[in-house]
């Protein structure tokens, strides 16, 4: 008997990936080409990029690596100019890319603040844009922005993340209205403190390690899996009727 179940298979997708030569992105990529999708590795890094997308092909998986510095706005056009003519469709974008400069507020640069905004916000938006274009005219496509549960609930040194996090939850509300009557969904995942080795120097900090775990109630901070899965099923059709939604994967720590 045939029933309607939904499905994680991702087989003859096209997903692009910012960020995605290491840590978090890459991790998201891998998840993606498991389920079956193709992707696009987008990274300012060339040897690990180039690692990454070896990594993908001998998962079995077409792979093109794109190095482009997502401040820049023909840069990015350049990059979905590229994946259009490498794969003809772009069916997932995760808009991964991030970083951060720990400061308290009285002390943030505006060398600091435009640093961080031009790739949490800038970046997004018109890495959106210009793969958007794309999905209207397919009449669909999935978008997956990379936020952070600071875009909910404010954490200290962090004035510009904060900002920009909280920009890219409204951003992602704002173009899941637009663009939906195309067929277009756009979502955002929203995770706690993840282990990678970015991190890493900052779990070795005891006193800020337990200040994690103390507003985490499941009682442990996030691993890379965690994320992955979320995104994988923001870009699968089990979440076709989903759109506009900010999904937390933060252990509890916004319930507070």
């Amino acid at each position: 008997m045939k029933t309607n179940q939904p499905t994680f298979d991702l087989t003859g997708k096209v997903a692009l990936v910012t960020g995605a030569a290491r840590g978090i992105g890459y991790a998201i990529a891998e998840a993606l080409a498991s389920y079956g999708s193709d992707i696009v590795l987008c990274d300012l890094l060339p040897t690990e990029l180039g690692e990454a997308r070896d990594a993908i092909g001998e998962m079995g998986r077409r792979a093109l690596a794109v190095e482009a510095d997502l401040t820049k706005v023909p840069a990015i056009r350049g990059m979905v100019e590229k994946a259009v003519r490498e794969f003809g469709h772009i069916d997932i974008l995760v808009n991964n890319a991030g970083i951060n400069i720990t400061q308290m507020a009285v002390d943030v640069t505006e060398d600091a603040w435009d640093k961080v905004l031009n790739i949490n916000l800038k970046a997004v938006f018109f890495c959106s844009q210009a793969v958007g274009k794309v999905m209207i005219a397919q009449k669909s496509g999935k978008i997956i922005n990379i936020s952070s549960q600071t875009g909910t609930v404010a954490i200290p040194q962090r004035a510009a993340y904060c900002a920009s996090k909280g920009g890219v939850n409204q951003l992602t509300r704002l173009l899941a209205l637009e663009w939906a009557p195309y067929g277009v969904n756009v979502n955002a995942v929203a995770p706690t403190f993840i282990e990678t080795k970015f991190t890493e120097p900052m779990f070795k900090n005891e006193e800020f390690y337990r200040y994690c775990l103390g507003n985490i109630p499941l009682g442990r901070v996030g691993k890379p899996s965690d994320v992955t899965g979320a995104v994988v099923y923001l870009a699968s059709s089990a979440s076709d009727l989903v759109t506009g939604h900010i999904l937390h994967v933060d252990g509890g720590w916004t319930c507070h």
